[in-house]
Parts: C-alpha cells; structure tokens; sequence
C-alpha cells in the first residue's frame, strides 16, 4: 500500500510539474529562455567587424543565426551556405571544428539558425521549382550541419506584391505563395521542435498600415508584402524579429510618424505586431502576434546599421513593452507583452568588435525581467 500511495503521489506530482513546464513562457517556444538574447553570426562573409568563431561565441546568446545562405541566382531558389575561406576570414575553423561548436553549443540549450538572404541574397521563388529546390537545399544545409532551423531574412526586392494581389489572408503573387508553401513544407518535415525566425524590414511590415503593394496610388509593390508570410506561419512562428533599423519614418497606430533614434521607435513599432493592424484600403485586419513571438531588432552598434539607440533606450522601450510603464507618451495599444521573447541585433561580430558593449549591457537586465 505505501508503495502504492508513493506512485500515485509520484505521478501526481509528475504531472503537477508537466504544468508548471508547459505554462507559456516558462521555457518558452522551441525550448527559448523567457527572454532571449538573438543574435546574427558573419559565417559566409568577413567585413570590418572581423570574424567570430562559432566556439568562442559567449554564452549570452541563447539563439545564433548564420549568415548568410544565399541563392546560385535570385530565381533559382537553390541556396548554398558556403563558409568563409581562410584568405578572407583569418582564422576561420575547419568544417569539423565548426560542427564540433554547433554541438557545444546546442548542449548547452543553444539554438544554432541558418539564415537565408540577407541584404545581398536576393531570392525570389517565382516558380514551383524554384520553391522545391528551396526546400531540398535548405533542407540539405540543416542536415548536414545538424541545425535547429531557419530564419527567413528576404531584404530588398524578395518579395513584392502583384497587381491585384490585395488580400494578405489568400495571396496570388507567386513569389509570396511558394514561400509560404515552401516554409510549410520544412516546418512539417521537422516538426514541433523546428525553430522557425523571421526578421523583415520595416517596409515590408509595418508599412502596410498604411499602404498595402501598390494601392491605389500605385505605389511601391513591396509595402507590407511579408504580411501574408507571417499570417500563414503564425502557428509555426517561433520569433519575429522586424529589423527596427535601416527603415524611414513609419506611421504607428496612433496615427504619428515614428522614427529611428531612441526608445519611441521600438516601443511603436512591438505595439504594432502585438495589437494588430487594418491593412491599407483592404479592409482586411493583420491580427496580433502572441508576445513570445515577439522580439525587438536593434543594431549591436554604431557601424551595424542605422538607427542604433543607446543600451538605456533599448531598455526603456523593452521595459514599456513588457511592463506598460515608462512610455513616454506612446500609449500601448496592444497592451503588456509581459512574455515579449527579448532582442535580436545585427549583429554577434560587430558587438565583439565593440568590445561585447550589446551583450553586457542586455543579458543581465533580460534575465532580471520577471
């Protein structure tokens, strides 16, 4: 009996814990932290940053994406990831040793990304093929270098919106249908576990508040044209991450233009995704995100990007997303994201080449939001 009475308490006790586990946030999507530090790694190319090995990564960063995989030609869909050779990238590891750290480091609770595209990287999937040679080499990229999944940083003129094409809910426009499709089809391959990222600009988001493609004043046919992909991957979606950089002023939904510089641009810019939006004249309604999928893009510093703000800015503008306190005079429409999933920047290199200023600055102050 007293065995008996052990075992029921046993598995009580067991499926008490299993809650406790599973509340939203607690470890978080695909096994992220609470509040997660995001960061690109230049694995392709070297530039004035300098070149990071995987290894010596430091352990702030809960999520590192590698970049970049990029297209043999914009329509071809076929992506290759090729490491940067030694006469580019000093001291670049071998294919052994680089695999070796993308094991290290998921041992230690590490997710590890591909990347594809990036400012350079234009892909364009205008043809079923294209789409299924997307999936078969992106595919082949994260088995052979074991990875946890993939972020989708189409920039430029990946995706556009054809004429015509004006409900995001059930797009036409070729290359938005085959990426969808495409992304589908690596999420269902991998399953749950699959981690799956996204880091648009601000022009092909949160511009289509206020126009969706061309419109009516046949404007430029790239407004809002990831919508479509995030609605039709939002029960797949483990973070997007808008980059808020490199972008022109942005109307928010108080109706003002919101610009780079300081904490009001991220804190306008997170409201969006989490409150929703009515998409140009469509009459459609982009919902909101859940606050996990949520994260804030910011350049690690001054040389990463346009739009650098201050790490007590950065914080300021987490702290009024997560709290709904110290806003300034931004109103949240959206409410508290009290489970916002934390930051992204561009990126791991030139935060090293700043002396780990991004880093020191923002892990401790994310592990201490509740």
């Amino acid at each position: 009996m007293r065995r008996s009475r052990l075992s029921v308490f046993l598995a009580a006790l067991a499926v008490a814990l299993a809650g406790v586990v599973a509340v939203p946030g607690a470890a978080g999507a695909a096994g992220l932290p609470k509040h997660s530090l995001i960061g690109y790694l230049h694995a392709s190319f070297a530039n004035g940053s300098g070149y990071v090995k995987l290894a010596d990564v430091p352990d702030a960063w809960d999520v590192i994406d590698l970049a970049f995989g990029e297209p043999t030609s914009p329509t071809s869909g076929e992506i290759q990831f090729n490491r940067c050779p030694a006469s580019e990238c000093a001291g670049v590891e071998s294919d052994a040793d680089f695999i070796a750290a993308i094991r290290a480091k998921q041992a230690q609770g590490k997710k590890v990304l591909i990347s594809i595209g990036g400012a350079n990287g234009q892909v364009q999937l205008t043809t079923t093929a294209a789409r299924d040679a997307f999936v078969s080499s992106v595919s082949a990229i994260i088995d052979k270098y074991g990875l946890d999944g993939l972020d989708v940083d189409f920039e430029g003129h990946s995706l556009t919106l054809d004429a015509g094409d004006t409900d995001f809910q059930h797009p036409t426009t070729p290359v938005v249908v085959n990426l969808i499709s495409a992304l589908k089809s690596l999420k269902s391959h991998y399953g749950s576990e699959f981690v799956l990222t996204m880091a648009p600009e601000t022009f092909l988001v949160q511009t289509g508040y206020q126009f969706y493609g061309g419109g009516s004043n046949g404007g430029d046919t790239r407004r809002g044209a990831f919508l479509p992909v995030i609605d039709a991957l939002r029960d797949s979606l483990t973070v997007l991450h808008v980059q808020d950089y490199n972008s022109g002023p942005i109307m928010g939904l108080d109706n003002q233009y919101h610009t780079m510089g300081g904490a009001d641009f991220p804190i306008a810019m997170a409201d969006m995704l989490k409150a929703g939006f009515p998409v140009g004249d469509t009459g459609k309604t982009f919902a909101g995100l859940r606050d996990d999928q949520i994260a804030v893009g910011l350049p690690a510093a001054v040389s990463a990007g346009n739009g650098f703000i201050a790490p007590a800015d950065a914080q300021t503008a987490v702290t009024c997303l997560v709290k709904n306190s110290g806003c300034g005079g931004y109103t949240l429409r959206g409410g508290a994201q009290p489970a916002l999933r934390g930051l992204m920047t561009w990126s791991i290199n030139w935060d090293h080449y700043y002396g780990w200023a991004f880093q020191d600055a923002h892990r401790p102050f994310l592990d201490a939001l509740p």
